[in-house]
């Protein structure tokens, strides 16, 4: 598992940091969310890319309409404010996303929910676009590797109520046990949205939520939901 306050990854059971010193499980995360979940990596990851795209469709078939509606306002605001509130409202959307997994009451004002976590959000989407920004310009390949190995921070910061560093190499343990598999899952998933951008533009609304749906069911599926988490929501 990793300390929720330095992000130093120790042994389980331990109680205290022994590199900063933070009693474990007690920290408040960003926006007072409760305290950051301990968590341990799993030994192996089996990729399910159809499975997950599956599962991302059924949902947004089923609810199409609210999932058009929430892709089209994530798409203006972070075009309006790139960056600075993409985060967040990406975490908003896997947020609608997580609830409607858990059948639980879902709407759209859930997309301005991730603003709860606003500063983590902010400083991750910061820095992933930037280490993915000189991934690409090594050649292209880095960068997709790059944007493969951060792609489940956003849940990490949701679920496991960690900061954005200790949720970025959370998403890092998964994905380094394929990187291979974990980088052609994203190649997968930006075809898709190049589909949807060449149907008329129009169709990016619904390959935008497909996405996001299909990450939201890969993290369930080798993660899992917290208890507290989905109590929470």
């Amino acid at each position: 598992m990793f300390c929720h306050t330095c992000g130093t990854q120790i042994s389980d059971g331990t109680q205290f940091c022994p590199n900063c010193g933070q009693a474990l499980g007690v920290a408040a995360p960003p926006g007072g969310r409760g305290p950051a979940v301990p968590w341990t990596p799993p030994a192996t990851v089996t990729l399910q890319t159809g499975k997950w795209i599956s599962t991302g469709w059924e949902m947004v078939k089923a609810d199409l309409g609210n999932f058009v509606l929430i892709a089209l306002v994530f798409t203006l605001l972070s075009g309006m404010v790139p960056i600075v509130i993409q985060g967040p409202l990406l975490l908003g959307f896997h947020i609608y996303c997580m609830k409607k997994m858990l059948n639980r009451p879902a709407d759209f004002a859930d997309l301005f929910k991730g603003f709860n976590y606003f500063v983590p959000a902010l400083v991750a989407s910061l820095l992933i676009s930037l280490f993915t920004g000189i991934g690409i310009l090594l050649c292209i390949i880095p960068g997709l590797v790059v944007a493969a190995m951060y792609k489940f921070t956003y849940l990490f910061i949701l679920d496991k109520r960690m900061d954005f560093w200790p949720a970025m190499q959370a998403s890092h343990e998964i994905v380094k046990k394929d990187y291979i598999g974990f980088t052609l899952f994203l190649v997968v998933l930006g075809l898709i949205n190049l589909l949807g951008v060449l149907c008329c533009l129009v169709g990016i609304f619904i390959t935008i939520p497909l996405s996001v749906a299909a990450i939201t069911a890969a993290y369930s599926d080798i993660v899992g939901f917290e208890t507290s988490t989905a109590e929470m929501l």
